[in-house]
């Protein structure tokens, strides 16, 4: 990283970002183009957890190339300034790389789906496997992460 009074290097800050995080990004190319696409998510610790339509430009993609970077923002704050040019932003924000895997077995869907839920509500939700027949669930393994935050303690 380019700033490294910037970086995070905490695993539990990274972790907690992520888990404050509303969206998770995923950018995906397919050889001709980039393609990013905001989804909701769920996080393990170790994976992110994606659901989906069956069919679409995304599931496509991700079947014939399943590397994915993925980008998550919180704390997110604008902070003006009296010069144009000296405007900035307050934010912690995470980054990493992977690779996705469609989920085919109905207990592991139905678990990925629960981690997701999870993200967003307290709730135990009751499912069956017939609820999730229709849905694309893909795991994405993480293979690198890295943190970054600018105008908190350290580099106000």
């Amino acid at each position: 990283m380019r700033r490294q009074e910037k970086e995070i290097t905490d695993r539990n800050l990274i972790d907690s970002i992520i888990r404050k995080s509303l969206v998770c990004r995923i950018a995906l190319y397919d050889g001709e183009m980039p393609y990013i696409v905001p989804l909701s998510f769920g996080y393990d610790g170790t994976s992110i957890y994606l659901h989906s339509a069956t069919e679409g430009r995304k599931i496509d993609i991700l079947k014939t190339h399943p590397q994915v970077c993925f980008e998550f923002e919180a704390d997110c704050e604008v902070i003006p300034a009296e010069r144009a040019c000296s405007f900035t932003m307050r934010y912690r924000s995470v980054i990493g790389y992977g690779s996705a895997h469609f989920l085919e077995n109905s207990e592991e869907k139905l678990g990925a789906i629960r981690i997701i839920l999870n993200q967003y509500t307290d709730k135990i939700f009751t499912m069956t496997k017939q609820d999730v027949v229709n849905i694309a669930v893909v795991r994405v393994d993480i293979d690198q992460i890295a943190g970054k935050q600018s105008r908190f303690n350290r580099d106000v």
